[in-house]
């Protein structure tokens, strides 16, 4: 018997084992799985964005062309339109220039002296005009005018481009180093009501390395075990995306016994490795209600307390006692001592539930999410044993509380309750 007995312990730690080894695979390959896939998804969008960079450069290069080529000719355009216009008037002033030269050969021939002494005075006149004429032609023609140098000149080097620096830099393009992991700084992580500040360090600040930045993203989900590996059935990681400080403050949310949390820096277009998972406790303080201990008028389902009067009947002692005088001895199955005992524990007006565990010590607050049509409600601490039957909580030297009220004569008061501490 003793040996079956250890066999039976001995298989029962093997299939453990096996159990835990088989739990432990399956998440492995959904670690793989879910890893193969973001590698596919992510080497898609890095080629997508690539080709997308490479497009705007090649964009970029084909308007800086077009717009030098642009500039080269209408440069061209205006040096030659200046070259036609000159090599235009200085034919012309060529033509005029010959057209002169045979003019003066025809009427500027003297003849002799004697000759020269027998003209009359008249036909000397004449003479001296006419050499006054040609002087004045010569004078004023377009080839005294015109300069013989060119308004402009052939060099164009002005325009010439270099891009060898530009080059060089396309020669050395690689891709952006992709951010180091940050690290999370347990010391300066801040837990308080319901808040919790996480704070990190970047990579530059750990090793003195570590690509460009330009955000960073925190993920964080709530759990009850320090492993930061997820089993079946945890909760997933909830994202915070776009962070331009090293840190953020997460608010607004009721958290489990403790909550895992990593971040990663981001560039441009790639994403750093997370960096280890860490986590911090909340120290939260869940309880519920002890149905035993609610008032006779009150219904207690879950989170759930709903006020059901039941009349002057049920604060009437005597006539409580002359109702249950009437019944038979014989206790219901479905009621026994323990119970009825525990409803007992308040009668009167004193509508109170107790929670189901004892506060030692510490900071604590409570949520309350009443329902649409609430009508009053009060919420408060007690000492220990300090409230008896017919007290009402916030009234008696040992309680204290808050009380809301919106009273609009109605019978039903549901409100969900529920209270927790960071």
């Amino acid at each position: 018997t003793e040996e079956k007995t250890l066999r039976s312990i001995t298989l029962r730690r093997i299939i453990t084992t096996l159990t835990n080894k088989n739990e432990e695979l399956q998440n492995f390959l959904e670690t793989v799985d879910n890893t193969l896939t973001g590698l596919q998804e992510e080497s898609c969008k890095v080629m997508s964005d690539l080709e997308a960079e490479l497009g705007q450069l090649s964009s970029t290069l084909e308007e800086k062309g077009a717009e030098l080529r642009g500039i080269i000719k209408e440069e061209k355009c205006r040096k030659e339109a200046e070259l036609q216009k000159q090599l235009s008037d200085g034919k012309f002033a060529l033509l005029s220039c010959e057209e002169l030269l045979e003019f003066a050969n025809q009427t500027l021939t003297i003849t002799s002296e004697e000759e020269f002494l027998k003209v009359g005075w008249e036909e000397e006149i004449k003479s001296l005009k006419k050499h006054c004429e040609i002087i004045w032609k010569v004078t004023m023609a377009p080839a005294f005018r015109l300069t013989t140098r060119p308004v402009v000149s052939e060099n164009m080097s002005q325009f010439t481009a270099d891009f060898s620096a530009e080059r060089v830099v396309l020669q050395r393009l690689h891709f952006l180093p992709v951010p180091k992991a940050p690290e999370i700084n347990i010391s300066r992580c801040i837990v308080h009501d319901n808040n919790i500040t996480v704070t990190w360090r970047p990579a530059s600040e750990v090793d003195g390395e570590g690509g460009p930045t330009e955000h960073y993203e925190l993920e964080y989900r709530k759990t009850n075990r320090d492993s930061s590996l997820r089993a079946a059935g945890d909760a997933c990681w909830e994202k915070i995306c776009d962070i331009t400080e090293t840190q953020v403050t997460i608010s607004g949310e009721s958290y489990a016994n403790s909550v895992n949390f990593r971040v990663r820096a981001k560039n441009k277009t790639a994403a750093g490795e997370f960096s280890e998972s860490v986590t911090i406790e909340t120290r939260a303080y869940n309880f519920g209600f002890d149905a035993s201990t609610a008032h006779a008028e009150l219904k207690v389902q879950g989170d759930t307390v709903t006020w059901e009067p039941q009349g002057v009947k049920g604060h009437d002692l005597r006539l409580r006692g002359k109702e249950s005088k009437s019944r038979s001895a014989t206790p219901s199955p479905n009621k026994v001592a323990g119970s009825r005992a525990g409803r007992d524990r308040f009668a009167g007006e004193s509508y109170t539930v107790l929670g189901d565990q004892e506060m030692i010590g510490g900071c604590y607050y409570w949520e309350l999410c009443p329902l649409a049509d609430w009508k009053s409600f009060s919420v408060g601490v007690a000492y220990r044993a300090s409230l008896g039957r017919f007290d009402q909580l916030g009234k008696s030297t040992g309680s204290w509380c808050l009380h809301a009220s919106q009273w609009l004569q109605s019978s039903n008061i549901p409100f969900d309750f529920q209270c927790c501490t960071l």
